[in-house]
């Protein structure tokens, strides 16, 4: 129970209050010195967060270059916007609307698919951290996808109708993309293509739908914590066209401006490993717009080495130690909700 004004309410009932009337903000979600951690890249600063252009990586006189520019993304930001990604438009689209419907039901109705206790699919409140009794200014719904024995169809929303061959086919069309990046992933790495990509086949992917209602005080609240993301590769899908998305690099915050079709490409920390450090992992946040709500479908991609998060060995002298990647995991969770970071762990000084 907590209190907002005069009047005491459920948990439930916060998070429903709360997104309606933005103009009182319950304590579990004020959060204004962790908003202020950080000097946020302003407008009158010019910068450009890296953008790879698909058309251009599987056009054979410009490869070259757009792969070095790839490379340069992964190295120095670890953050890309990719354009023409070939990604079917149709799928796409299908993906948007059943995500908007599904956040625009009835808090009861998402309710039917919420997180139950101890679990972490489902509907809900997923990333405050053991350490903290705050929350994040956001919905969400955390599902696995792949591989098909592995999916919990009961946190699979059936309203929409549309909603599970929606993402089913959504999921296909990302680890097609995620086969294609991995190419020139390792071209641009000087390994071997069947290398890089058995580290992806066949493994874990899920998925995580967010949505950030607008907030009118902006300045207390976080749409998702500070984070860097755990596994190997993240692909995010903008829903719309609302910024919040910022990326940490030498200590400030830079805000990433969606591109009308494209997707957001981030390396994730099992991806950094598998580069032995040559990828880096950023971090990064979100922020709630003032005026405009901001949905997002973000496919996280597992990676490992027979069962082993480990750099390659085609990289040289290995600077992270190995772990069986079912300890990796919970180690991650761990660190994760301790607000600390896994892989330093893992560094071999």
């Amino acid at each position: 129970m907590e209190r907002i004004g005069d009047k005491v309410i459920s948990r439930a009932e916060i998070t429903d209050a709360a997104f309606a009337d933005s103009t009182v903000i319950p304590d579990r979600y004020v959060r204004s010195d962790e908003v202020r951690d950080g000097v946020v890249v302003g407008d009158d600063e010019s910068y450009e967060l890296p953008v790879v252009d698909m058309a251009r990586l599987l056009d054979p006189e410009f490869s070259d270059a757009e792969t070095a520019r790839l490379g340069s993304a992964c190295r120095d930001w670890g953050f890309f916007q990719l354009t023409n990604h070939g990604v079917d438009e149709a799928v796409v689209q299908a993906m948007k609307d059943n995500t908007l419907q599904f956040f625009g039901l009835p808090l009861e109705k998402k309710k039917a698919v919420a997180i139950q206790a101890n679990g972490f699919e489902g509907f809900g409140h997923h990333y405050n951290r053991a350490s903290s009794e705050k929350l994040d200014w956001a919905e969400s719904l955390i599902l696995m996808t792949q591989q098909h024995e592995e999916r919990n169809i009961e946190f699979w929303p059936a309203d929409p109708s549309t909603f599970r061959d929606a993402l089913d086919e959504y999921s296909m069309e990302m680890i097609n993309l995620t086969s294609r990046l991995l190419v020139f992933m390792a071209s641009d790495l000087g390994v071997e293509q069947e290398a890089l990509m058995e580290t992806f086949q066949g493994k874990r992917q899920s998925v995580a739908f967010h949505y950030y209602p607008p907030c009118r005080h902006p300045d207390k609240v976080i749409g998702i914590t500070p984070h860097h993301d755990g596994l190997g590769l993240t692909l995010l899908l903008h829903v719309d066209d609302t910024p919040g998305l910022q990326v940490r690099k030498n200590g400030r915050w830079y805000p990433l401006n969606p591109l009308p079709g494209a997707l957001v490409i981030n390396v994730g920390d099992i991806l950094q490993i598998l580069t032995n450090g040559t990828y880096k992992s950023a971090e990064h946040r979100v922020l709630p717009d003032v005026e405009k709500g901001r949905a997002t479908v973000v496919m996280f991609q597992n990676a490992c080495v027979a069962g082993m998060v480990k750099p390659l060995p085609e990289l040289g002298e290995a600077t992270y130690k190995a772990i069986d990647l079912v300890e990796y995991v919970k180690g991650n969770f761990r660190a994760l909700a301790e607000g600390t970071r896994f892989v330093d762990s893992l560094k071999i000084m």
